[in-house]
């Protein structure tokens, strides 16, 4: 019963937070053909970071430094960006 009224209160209060700023979920979080694209080859980055490991041997430098390069590319740079840029215009 404590959870349900707290959940009623925070849900009050977000949901006047939002009024004052005029915002809704989708319009503040849109996605762009840019976002989308970044998206798409931060994929294709990481699909192909997994297939030089595999195609490599065990102890070679395509599987222990090119591909890691691929991956930590693809996970922790461009799809991040991808899923933070916004345009200017949108601001």
């Amino acid at each position: 019963m404590f959870v349900l009224k707290i959940g009623c209160i925070f849900a009050a209060a977000m949901s006047t937070e939002k009024q004052k700023k005029g915002l809704h979920l989708f319009e503040g979080w849109a996605f762009t053909k840019k976002n989308y694209l970044l998206f798409l080859l931060g994929i294709v980055m990481i699909v192909l970071g997994y297939i030089v490991m595999a195609l490599g041997d065990v102890n070679s430098f395509q599987s222990l430094t090119i591909a890691p390069i691929m991956l930590f590319t693809g996970y922790v740079v461009i799809i991040p960006t991808a899923l933070i840029y916004r345009d200017k215009a949108l601001k």
